[in-house]
């Protein structure tokens, strides 16, 4: 089948073949030239023997269907895909550096440093699912880093894409994965769960904290097969500087049922970047793995189970339980266009039930000067908007760690929101606007900004005429008072 092997000087399709960087079991890794390019740019080679390679075909064949569709910068970009008749390989750009693998060798890290780098690795693996795409074999090894910090994720040979054909699934019935990472549904053959990349992470996170893998290094399926039963050390038994909090999130994540973990990349990281606001349950305060009698349980209710409830897709997943941010104008002569917001918010999870809805207001500051603390009563400002933005949310029946409030500080209103949506990686912002205003027609309000800038979807809520005339027409429609 492969007529021709890679070498130094080998040229194919205009690529010149330069040193090899890697070599691996699966694949081999070329430094590659084209005179159209001048982006430095790696080419990847199956290892193809004479012996049984169908996984390695195959899985080659799946990197050629999906890479070439994503973008992004959490993405290596593309430039050329040759196949099977000639040579098959796949260039990308060169992400300078390497992978993960020699930070995880220094774990456990300081905690701020696991937090900041679970946040960027989960980032990657929200962008890559919403791209359709679930990868399936999260490992240090395939996450680089750009010199500007974003995660990049590699090697799609297991991953799944929710709009192709799934060639592993046609073509294989035995499990795929990295042992120490792999999901349980994912030695259960199924491969359509988002939530098993969240597993994944939640390993990882556990070895960044403590130093250890949490299920140790499993050469056989079958003691794979065992985390259907059994739970980890708690990582606060292995490492006392491990706040609660972040025992909860990791514990979270490595839940045998995926309906009890993160619903999405997105929850993950809104907990990693909100410490405080984290929900603490009985997973937080575990000091030991469950007893003998626990675990004899769990195994009596797993022995006979062939599959654990998956969603229908990645992207319906995603859209069930996004994080929504709802922008919240506090002035008191915006009661009503507040009170109308709260009916479309309460409206919004009747369709999508699993949201998170993160509350925020925002104090516009000065951009010279001293900015003002404390209201007109002497109530420091930002708790008083604080105790507000609660009021307005009493009646939104969500548990406390899916409704969260914040107060932001900007002389900027809508780039403080734009900012924050992007941050938290809501998948939608709901805002009220004010009434019209031929100081709103010259300077543009912020709705209008949020709407053109943020990266997700943007829906603003206005007063029907007359009741916005009764409202009182006032310059802006910044969500502070």
């Amino acid at each position: 089948m492969q007529q021709v092997k890679p070498h130094p000087g080998l040229e194919i399709d205009g690529f010149t073949l330069g040193e090899q960087l890697h070599k691996g079991g699966f694949a081999t890794i070329w430094e590659v030239t084209h005179p159209l390019y001048r982006t430095p740019m790696v080419m990847k080679v199956p290892t193809i023997l004479d012996g049984y390679d169908g996984p390695t075909i195959v899985g080659f064949e799946v990197e050629q269907m999906i890479m070439p569709r994503l973008e992004g910068p959490h993405v290596p970009r593309v430039m050329g895909v040759g196949d099977f008749s000639v040579m098959p390989y796949i260039v990308t750009e060169r992400i300078p550096g390497h992978s993960l693998l020699k930070l995880f060798g220094t774990a456990p890290l300081p905690v701020h440093e696991v937090i900041e780098t679970a946040a960027r690795m989960a980032a990657a693996v929200h962008d890559l699912h919403r791209q359709h795409v679930i990868h399936l074999d999260l490992k240090p090894e395939n996450y680089l880093q750009r010199p500007t910090g974003e995660m990049v994720l590699v090697d799609y040979g297991l991953s799944r894409h929710d709009e192709l054909p799934d060639l592993l699934a046609e073509e294989f019935t035995i499990p795929m994965g990295t042992f120490p990472y792999i999901a349980p549904e994912q030695y259960l053959r199924q491969r359509g769960d988002l939530r098993s990349d969240l597993y994944a992470l939640g390993a990882m996170i556990y070895q960044l904290a403590t130093g250890r893998k949490p299920f140790g290094e499993p050469e056989k399926l079958s003691q794979v097969r065992q985390r259907l039963w059994r739970d980890p050390v708690p990582p606060r038994a292995l490492n006392k500087g491990i706040p609660e909090w972040l025992q909860e999130i990791i514990l979270r994540a490595l839940e045998v049922d995926p309906a009890k973990r993160y619903q999405s990349a997105a929850q993950m990281i809104f907990d990693l970047t909100h410490p405080m606001q984290v929900r603490l349950t009985e997973r937080a305060h575990k000091t030991a793995p469950d007893g003998a009698l626990a675990v004899f349980r769990r195994w009596r209710a797993m022995r006979g189970v062939r599959a654990l409830a998956a969603p229908i897709s990645t992207m319906a997943q995603i859209e069930r339980a996004p994080i929504i941010l709802v922008a919240v104008d506090l002035a008191p002569e915006m009661e009503a266009l507040s009170r109308r917001l709260f009916g479309s918010v309460k409206q919004m999870l009747v369709i999508q039930p699993d949201a998170r809805v993160a509350c925020v207001n925002v104090i516009r500051t000065a951009r010279l000067g001293i900015d003002q603390t404390t209201d007109d009563e002497g109530n420091h400002l930002h708790v008083s908007r604080l105790v507000a933005l609660r009021g307005w949310a009493e009646g939104i029946d969500l548990p406390d760690d899916r409704l969260t409030y914040t107060i932001l500080e900007s002389p900027d209103p809508a780039a403080a929101i734009i900012d924050y949506a992007e941050a938290v990686q809501a998948g939608h912002v709901m805002m009220g606007a004010r009434g019209h205003s031929s100081t709103r027609r010259f300077l543009g309000s912020v709705s209008a900004r949020v709407v053109a800038e943020a990266h997700c979807s943007v829906t603003v809520i206005r007063l029907p005429e007359r009741r916005r005339e009764e409202a009182g027409e006032a310059a802006g429609d910044a969500p502070a008072a």
